[in-house]
């Protein structure tokens, strides 16, 4: 029987930290080899980062985009662990200083580690691709907690980027984030998205493409953090076996290109 893989996992303290250790220790699969927070944090079996990292064979991270580009960073320095990043909201930098581990190690990001989510994205992809720009306007819905601190949600933004390449053409150049005031009719092929925020709602997405006289909406609800945690332990799974590179969870599934 093989070794279980061992799993170290970032920001314990968090929601999702806490929900991976728990689905972790629930897989036979796998062992939870060490818990850690910010630097300084104590207790509940917490150890420093770089005692984690030496135990692990992956490191599952669920935290910010600052301490995951950090936590990308001494990966790389120390030649390993491949790592499972599920934070969403980076900045371009942030973004790059992850690619450039990437030479260095495996890593695997992905703005939803949701198997359902990411068949949505290949359908979004697939109906903006089908419809022609002038006759079909699109609009993303998210909702999330009250505690969720970017927005729109990074799940959206794939769904946008789903969209986008559906038509051929760049996200940034046509997404339409806010409306306020008076802000006139709305722009030829614009992708907006509109945010929700508000009790404990754990996530929900849906993509409507408007046409005259009718209305196609794909959407999906997440009824809790535990499918997110199933599917970054796949990717945990897959990644432990990759070279080095940039994966996201289209590569884990065997999706490939739409």
């Amino acid at each position: 029987m093989p070794q279980p893989l061992k799993i170290a996992i970032a920001g314990a303290l968090g929601r999702m930290g806490r929900q991976m250790a728990e689905t972790v220790a629930a897989d036979p699969r796998l062992e939870l080899a060490a818990r850690f927070h910010r630097p300084g944090s104590v207790g509940e079996g917490l150890v420093e980062r770089d005692e984690a990292l030496a135990l692990a064979d992956v490191v599952i991270d669920f935290t910010t985009p600052a301490a995951s580009a950090e936590l990308a960073k001494a990966c790389a320095a120390r030649g390993g662990p491949p790592l499972v990043i599920g934070s969403t909201g980076f900045t371009a930098s942030e973004l790059a200083a992850i690619a450039e581990t990437a030479k260095t190690i495996a890593v695997v990001r992905s703005g939803s580690y949701s198997l359902g989510l990411n068949m949505l994205m290949g359908l979004v992809e697939q109906a903006a691709r089908a419809r022609e720009h002038d006759d079909c306007d699109i609009e993303i819905l998210e909702a999330h907690h009250r505690f969720k601190v970017d927005a729109p949600s990074g799940t959206a933004l794939m769904l946008g980027e789903a969209a986008a390449r559906g038509r051929g053409i760049e996200l940034d150049d046509v997404a339409r984030r806010a409306r306020g005031g008076l802000v006139g009719p709305r722009g030829a092929g614009e992708i907006g998205f509109a945010v929700l925020r508000g009790g404990g709602i754990v996530g929900e997405h849906s993509v409507s493409f408007l046409a005259e006289g009718e209305t196609l909406t794909l959407s999906h609800a997440a009824g809790d953090r535990s499918m997110f945690a199933r599917g970054a332990i796949a990717a945990a799974l897959w990644v432990a076996r990759r070279p080095p590179g940039e994966y996201d969870m289209r590569d884990v599934l065997g999706f490939g290109a739409v």
